[in-house]
């Protein structure tokens, strides 16, 4: 071959590869622009309802501690949420706007004093969100909570830091950080334990009693090398969490116990049991605790054991059922020491919304949002809704499950759509109370 040819031949070679590179350079500009487009549709939805009127709203204060503090002797009203699951791209933009105005329904109607959402606010899976940013998607909730204006923390999920995302753990953490952020209570926790977004919230009374503390817990994400969550391999609670939790329990117990005293030698009296101070957890993947009280209530044929009591809901998944953390930690058991912590919620496993309890300290699962995630899940209704978590001034509290289509009524302004209850008839047979 004539060294003319080779030239010419070398020459069609970079024409063809410069070619590829531009369709790839132009197909990604497009795309960009277009995910650009859609999510500032999605985030002009979800800045665009009212603010939820709630009457005597409670506004929280810091605390010594730097802990957030509500104080009041009425109910406190708590909404749990779980898996709101926000793609952020063009892939996801009609579904996204679903989870918005279904989240935003649930609020408005229901007006709770705190938001608590467990885990899986974005959802950046390229192949079903068209995007790896996965702040796209946390930003999208920020505006709408910050536009309804109702108090509200997270805990993260294992989807809202992807080991193919845009941003880290830290990073995504440091989005809710942001103080400007008029109603978002999420801390980071302290430096020094694993995790991100380790913290407490504080109910008192108006003696400075603490009659409710809330728990958040970073369940973390992959391990054990499945670094892109093929296996299901999950991450459990870390001691240096548990070592933690029981400092915060230990330093309120003795908290309150001053408290009480100083009310008992003024006023000769104490309103509330002060010690072991009353908590609630949250996080986003179950403890295998959970995994193991719905084992032991199916080899005894769904019937309560000495002790695991069947509460309500279903378990919807199949194959392991509860999707737990792969180890085991020392959260349950440092719970059952303390005392203090008489039930937990999470999600992560969207289908399941059981509600038992073990050793008298309740597992919950929260009713999910998502209308992206599991094929099929955004025409099905039996999992979506919302859990409603009644904290009394005597410490005690109750938990409702309102399902986003039998239970809510809507406000007015807001529409949902048609889909099947899929689990109306459930085909295993259900735990029976004693």
């Amino acid at each position: 071959m004539t060294s003319a040819k080779k030239q010419n031949k070398k020459g069609k070679g970079k024409k063809v590869i410069l070619s590829i590179v531009s369709v790839i350079l132009i197909i990604t500009v497009v795309t960009a622009v277009v995910n650009v487009c859609l999510v500032a549709s999605v985030n002009k939805k979800a800045t665009s309802y009212k603010a939820v009127q709630i009457d005597e709203q409670l506004v929280p204060e810091k605390d010594a501690n730097g802990n957030w503090v509500f104080t009041t002797d009425r109910d406190f009203r708590v909404m749990h949420l779980t898996d709101v699951h926000i793609g952020g791209g063009y892939m996801s933009y009609a579904k996204d706007k679903s989870a918005v105005n279904a989240v935003a329904a649930m609020i408005t109607a229901q007006k709770p004093d705190l938001v608590i959402i467990t885990g899986d606010i974005a959802y950046p899976v390229p192949f079903q969100a068209g995007t790896f940013n996965n702040k796209s998607g946390a930003q999208v909730v920020i505006n709408l909570l910050e536009t309804l204006g109702v108090y509200w923390t997270v805990t993260l999920g294992n989807h809202d830091s992807e080991a193919y995302s845009y941003y880290n753990r830290e990073r995504v953490s440091g989005f809710y950080e942001d103080e400007a952020l008029k109603y978002c209570l999420y801390q980071p926790g302290p430096a020094d334990i694993d995790g991100k977004g380790n913290h407490v919230i504080e109910v008192k009374n108006s003696l400075g009693i603490i009659t409710q503390a809330f728990f958040m817990f970073d369940s973390h994400s992959y391990t054990d090398g499945d670094y892109f969550g093929i296996w299901w391999k999950y991450d459990n609670i870390r001691q240096s969490q548990v070592d933690w939790y029981e400092r915060e329990v230990l330093r309120m117990n003795e908290e309150n116990n001053a408290v009480a005293a100083e009310a008992y030698s003024q006023k000769n009296q104490v309103l509330v049991e002060c010690a072991p101070v009353k908590s609630l957890a949250f996080f986003h993947i179950p403890l295998v605790e959970f995994k193991d009280a719905w084992d032991e209530l199916e080899a005894n044929g769904f019937k309560n054991t000495d002790s695991v009591k069947f509460i309500d809901g279903i378990i919807g998944e199949t194959g392991k059922r509860i999707f737990s953390g792969i180890g085991e930690d020392e959260l349950f058991e440092k719970m059952v020491e303390l005392g203090s912590t008489k039930a937990m919620f999470n999600g992560h496993d969207h289908y399941n919304n059981v509600t038992i309890s073990k050793d008298d300290i309740i597992f919950s699962y929260g009713y999910s949002v998502d209308y992206l995630a599991y094929i099929g899940v955004s025409g099905e209704g039996s999992q979506r809704g919302c859990t409603i978590i009644t904290i009394h001034p005597d410490t005690t509290f109750e938990i409702d499950k309102l399902n986003y289509y039998k239970d809510i009524i809507l406000p007015d302004g807001f529409t949902r759509e048609d889909v099947v209850m899929q689990f109306e008839d459930v085909t295993y047979q259900v735990p029976q109370k004693d």
